[in-house]
């Protein structure tokens, strides 16, 4: 079933698409309650699981098992690098990692792979920042 193009739904694909980085969707509610929008949580969560669906967003899990939510700016198939400190997320192509999926599912039989890779680390600036302020406590 199509979901319908409601003012609200469009008001949360604007927050996705100004937010940096994955975003919860507790967080975007925030965002969008602290515009005084009238935007309930469960819109929230029924507006990010529409665009995820349609492709219209990335979602992916938080190594703490969070739902998080990205606006899509590459269609098809990708992965992600993420800070875990500041949330900045860049877009990667990973030909290895595709050809050792298939390759691997092959090996055992499997047709059909689908994968999700999701590389959280630190980016430069919060790694830069992390160390001095390892080396200011030291």
């Amino acid at each position: 079933m199509a979901q319908r193009n409601t003012w609200q739904r469009e008001r949360v694909r604007d927050a996705l698409a100004d937010a940096r980085g994955f975003v919860s969707a507790q967080s975007l509610h925030a965002t969008l309650r602290d515009e005084n929008t009238g935007i309930g949580l469960a819109t929230v969560y029924r507006a990010l699981a529409g665009l995820a669906a349609s492709g219209d967003a990335d979602s992916l899990q938080s190594p703490e098992g969070e739902a998080l939510y990205r606006a899509c700016s590459t269609q098809g198939h990708h992965h992600h690098l993420i800070c875990r400190s500041c949330g900045l997320t860049v877009e990667i192509e990973a030909k290895d990692v595709e050809a050792w999926a298939h390759r691997t599912a092959a090996l055992h039989g499997f047709t059909e792979a689908a994968h999700v890779v999701d590389i959280f680390g630190l980016c430069t600036p919060c790694a830069k920042r992390k160390q001095a302020q390892e080396s200011a406590s030291a």
